[in-house]
């Protein structure tokens, strides 16, 4: 699930500031890259596939004797359908029989890849190939630059600080030295507008809860300053310095933090010095619990701009606050609070904000709205500076007195440059086809920084003069490949209702098309997020052992504006899957591939994906990669953020939208005896945002199901969560496993 971005002011360790991007919702994003079925002839809807429910029978196929897996008589009524849940159990993570599972399905797991001859191979080249100088975009604040950079094979990347660009660096913060094993992450930073404090947040063991600190700069020392219970939040520094807005939750019951539902969000204002129990407390709507708070303040510090979001729908409120009178007498008032679209704030003149909105746009325009009017809610009083286009818009920034926009043409970036006025400067020339990001920066600025990469392009950091618009190459990665040996081509094929779907496909050039290619096809399909092209060391080694990467962009994602997004959503969400089965259709009638060397993966919803596609085309594919997926799709929004997925999944509450889910719930399509691929799913044992009963459960009724004799089997990492700061360690031994499952059973010869 990605959360939503958080103030422009506040930063990852990669992002720059000051840029507004389109608002994502709490969904499933992380780390890398998400026909109605019935049940078989004989099965009632809701009754128990495989063994039958109260049995401890151990699930065997023909190759594999799997642990013992227990069912009990559980069942729910969803509007008088009775469905089995004999793995109920399993959502406990933490109790005696589900360690002693997780331990039993990990010794098979791990002892079925340490068999694999090719898997050190496979991570010895992705260990050299990682080892990489990367940089991150540097941030200006105070006269100061601050930047991250990773040597290569660092679990965590470090942060830095100098005086000047060009000046001597210094380490300002290293997360490397805050746990032994590389699990505590920085998970946010924000700098004071003067650059001598920063605010930052770590994460533990890939927990989406976080502890924020302040640390003063110049000493490199933290002050005393603690705030906890921190979750889908930046920081926002008022202008003075003097402390700074976030939102929190309240403490949960530590008996269920890891699974307790993510409601009742508060917006607070820290003062430097001051213990947390005396925050102010900003805003709350004790009458909306699920609503959720991003704070920002303007670049002139006057105003503080409350974005609220409800749930992973793309459509948000914004209020506001002045702060002329100091943050304890400000009161925050709402602006536009009718929740009819998305809004970012881009910057302001005074009580002008230009906002980057898609009422009346589902792609995306800039609009001025003067917040000194009474109807300042109503689009008809707002100036449109920048109409919609064909292209959909993601990202506006204002550096240099100039509009940065920043758009997706066929799921690719296009930048173009516009006056105050909105008139057209220039088109920003990219290296190729690509994703560009960044952009950052101040009104007075006259350079700002981007980050360009594309499939066998590393993210190269350009430095761009805003007034003659000419870019040049300020950090620039060298990897140990030649890229000249690989090509990237974009197809277009034709979905099951007539759609056309565009799909990036990677590999080394000369490719015969004799169907006898390994093939990767990845894909996530939800909650408005565009996969664009990106490099990865991952899909570099695989491409390197000649394999296909193939990305497709699905319905449901945000490449095309809100109507692709919705396309893809609660009862349509069926056209996600058509549209991945397609894809794996045309690569097969192409012959770039066949279903013997046909591999699919996703993550979080793309792990929804990949359980929908296996269940519903199991001989379309030889291989499956589902990870941290949402595969009960009847339970999920009773766990931690799940509630707020329901805008785009919908509800099994709702007797239509039960149906809907039912028919596609990778969990309760499973059917006894049918010939499912090689299937090593991944989860981690304490992942809080799709929490792990999910894959847990799923990998049971797999296994119990399977009528073939290929392996189900489950990976499940321990002090992990949903992936973000996943030390680089942990991410590498768990590529050799993936790309060694698939070299196994897709026959592949290597080296």
């Amino acid at each position: 699930m990605l959360h939503r971005p958080s103030s422009h002011r506040t930063t990852s360790p990669t992002t720059s500031p000051r840029t507004v991007l389109t608002l994502s919702a709490l969904c499933l994003l992380l780390a890398c890259r998400p026909a109605t079925t019935t049940p078989p002839e004989g099965e009632k809807p809701g009754e128990a596939t495989g063994a039958q429910a109260g049995t401890n029978e151990a699930p065997r196929t023909a190759a594999f004797v799997y642990p013992p897996s227990k069912q009990d008589a559980v069942t729910d009524d969803y509007h008088g359908t009775r469905v089995a849940d004999p793995y109920r159990w399993l959502e406990e993570p933490d109790s005696a029989d589900s360690r002693a599972w997780i331990e039993a399905q990990n010794k098979l797991t791990f002892g079925y890849l340490g068999d694999i001859k090719e898997r050190g191979a496979i991570r010895a080249r992705l260990t050299k190939l990682w080892n990489y100088e990367r940089y991150g975009l540097p941030v200006r604040e105070g006269g100061r630059v601050f930047f991250s950079k990773n040597d290569g094979l660092q679990n965590q990347s470090v942060l830095y600080v100098s005086e000047s660009l060009t000046g001597e660096p210094r380490v300002l913060l290293d997360p490397n030295t805050l746990s032994a094993d590389g699990t505590v992450a920085l998970s946010g930073t924000a700098y004071s507008d003067d650059g001598k404090l920063l605010a930052y947040g770590l994460a533990s063991a890939g927990s989406d809860w976080q502890e924020w600190r302040v640390r003063d700069v110049t000493t490199g020392k933290d002050l005393p300053d603690l705030i906890k219970w921190v979750k889908f939040s930046g920081a926002a520094w008022t202008k003075d310095g003097k402390g700074f807005f976030y939102s929190r939750y309240d403490e949960p019951n530590e008996k269920s933090a890891l699974q307790a539902k993510n409601e009742n969000q508060k917006l607070y204002y820290h003062r430097l010095g001051e213990p947390q129990a005396q925050d102010l407390l900003v805003f709350e709507r004790k009458d909306q619990p699920k609503w959720g708070y991003n704070a920002d303040v303007t670049d002139d510090g006057r105003y503080l701009v409350v974005s609220v979001w409800e749930g992973s729908a793309d459509k948000n409120a914004l209020f506001m606050a002045d702060l002329k009178g100091g943050v304890a007498k400000a009161k925050v008032a709402p602006l536009l609070p009718k929740f009819d679209g998305q809004y970012g704030l881009v910057d302001n003149e005074g009580p002008v904000f230009w906002l980057m909105a898609t009422t009346g746009a589902p792609r995306g325009r800039l609009i001025a709205v003067d917040t000194r009017n009474r109807n300042a809610a109503d689009p008809a009083s707002w100036k449109t500076i920048v109409p919609e286009t064909a292209e959909t818009l993601r990202g506006v920034s204002m550096v240099g007195g100039r509009f940065f926009l920043n758009y997706l043409k066929d799921a690719h970036t296009q930048v173009v440059v516009v006056g105050k006025d909105g008139k057209r400067v220039r088109e920003l020339e990219l290296p190729g086809i690509g994703t560009a990001a960044g952009f950052g920066g101040e009104k007075q600025d006259k350079e700002l920084f981007y980050a360009f990469t594309s499939y066998t392009t590393p993210s190269t950091i350009y430095r761009h003069d805003v007034a003659s618009g000419k870019s040049e190459v300020f950090r620039q990665p060298k990897v140990d490949f030649d890229p000249s040996l690989y090509e990237t081509s974009q197809v277009f094929f034709t979905s099951k209702d007539g759609t056309k779907v565009p799909m990036f496909v990677t590999h080394k050039k000369g490719l015969a098309k004799d169907g006898q290619n390994p093939t990767y096809l990845y894909g996530y399909g939800g909650f408005n997020v565009a996969l664009t092209p990106s490099f990865s060391v991952a899909d570099l080694t695989w491409m390197e052992m000649g394999g296909v990467l193939a990305v497709v962009n699905l319905r449901g994602g945000g490449e095309y504006g809100e109507a692709w997004h919705e396309a893809g959503t609660k009862l349509d969400k069926q056209n996600v899957f058509d549209d991945f089965i397609a894809a794996a259709e045309h690569l097969i009638a192409d012959k770039v591939t066949s279903p013997s060397k046909l591999a699919i993966g996703g993550r979080s919803n793309g792990g929804l994906l990949v359980g929908a596609a296996i269940t519903q085309r199991p001989e379309l594919f030889a291989a499956a990669l589902p990870g941290v997926g949402v595969m009960d799709m009847l339970r999920f929004h009773k766990f931690t953020i799940g509630w707020a997925w329901v805008p785009d999944y919908g509800s099994s509450e709702d007797p239509a939208q039960f149906k809907a889910l039912r028919a596609y719930s990778p969990l309760h399509n499973l059917k006894a005896g049918a010939r499912y691929p090689a299937t090593l799913i991944t989860t981690a044992d304490h992942d809080d945002r799709v929490v792990p009963g999910h894959s847990f459960k799923f990998a049971a009724a797999m296994q119990t199901a399977q009528g073939g004799d290929q392996p189900v089997l489950i990976r499940i990492d321990v002090k992990a969560g949903h992936g973000a700061g996943k030390p680089t360690t942990k991410v590498i031994d768990e590529w050799a496993d993936l790309w060694g499952f698939l070299v196994k059973n897709l026959g592949m010869k290597i080296g």
